[in-house]
């Protein structure tokens, strides 16, 4: 069945490829982006089942008025993807707390934008889709990522919580953990680089931005496929809670979860009786 999709960040990378295999597939698409004079070239110009619109997603009043218009345009909106992102890099002093909140300004607060102003859409519905691209990064915490993966981790929580929220309302969630894909996040327009600002860190950091600069076009992942494979996550009727995604996010993620597990078993004996004893 067609859906009006509602996608963020459609101005490059990923956002392009969901917003044009959606409209391939038939369905009626919002792609949302800060240009969208850009945007609508990238997607070939006019369609009737494109809409084109702006939004900053750190702006709510952006989010309220691109629901607005989905709505306008549309009459409703059956799945939104957040997707809009960038990456702070760098190590976690050399990280001004200026970057940091800006990092969570997008990574977090934004997908907390659209969604709050596309929820009570969907509530009216009674259905809906909610899906939320975080990371292998909100899952398991790496060098040089601190804001980055803050970010992430902090929106596997959000997106958590509010499946119990939402679930009455007949509206899924699902969050997205992507592994190494060539989705543009590593370009100059996408990454905040650090500039060395400590001696201890200083020759690490020149080090690890040359080589995160090498890996921009050498991810194993393919965003075409990666946009493939979330559309039918769309199409599914009881989506997954989560979709890890990439050979290199699945093992990192097992591996992960299996230290997890070895962290509650070392635990037991000194953590599982900390109870009142009975009187």
């Amino acid at each position: 069945m067609n859906k009006v999709i509602f996608v963020t960040g459609a101005g490059r990378g990923l956002g392009t490829d969901i917003a044009r295999q959606a409209l391939a597939a038939g369905h009626q698409v919002v792609a949302t982006g800060r240009r969208p004079e850009e945007l609508e070239k990238t997607l070939g110009g006019p369609n009737d089942n494109l809409l084109v619109t702006k939004l900053d997603v750190t702006s709510l009043d952006d989010a309220h008025a691109a629901a607005q218009s989905a709505v306008d345009r549309f009459g409703r909106i059956d799945v939104l993807i957040n997707n809009a992102g960038n990456f702070f890099a760098g190590y976690f002093e050399e990280v001004s707390p200026e970057h940091m909140r800006r990092q969570f300004e997008t990574n977090l607060f934004g997908p907390m934008n659209v969604t709050r102003a596309v929820l009570p859409v969907m509530r009216r519905q009674r259905d809906g889709h909610v899906i939320t691209l975080s990371s292998l990064a909100g899952q398991v915490g790496a060098e040089f990522t601190s804001a980055y993966a803050a970010s992430k981790f902090a929106v596997e929580g959000w997106m958590e919580a509010l499946h119990h929220d939402i679930t009455p309302y007949n509206i899924r969630t699902t969050i997205v953990e992507p592994g190494y894909f060539r989705t543009e996040l590593l370009v100059d327009a996408s990454t905040t680089w650090p500039e060395p600002t400590i001696d201890d860190y200083a020759e690490r950091t020149t080090a690890t931005v040359e080589a995160w600069k090498n890996i921009n076009g050498q991810q194993p992942g393919d965003p075409a496929k990666l946009a493939h494979a979330l559309l039918a996550v769309v199409g599914q009727d009881q989506p997954p809670l989560r979709f890890v995604a990439g050979a290199d996010a699945i093992e990192g993620v097992t591996a992960k979860a299996q230290e997890l597990l070895a962290q509650v078993e070392a635990s037991r004996e000194l953590g599982g009786n900390l109870g009142h004893d009975a009187a």
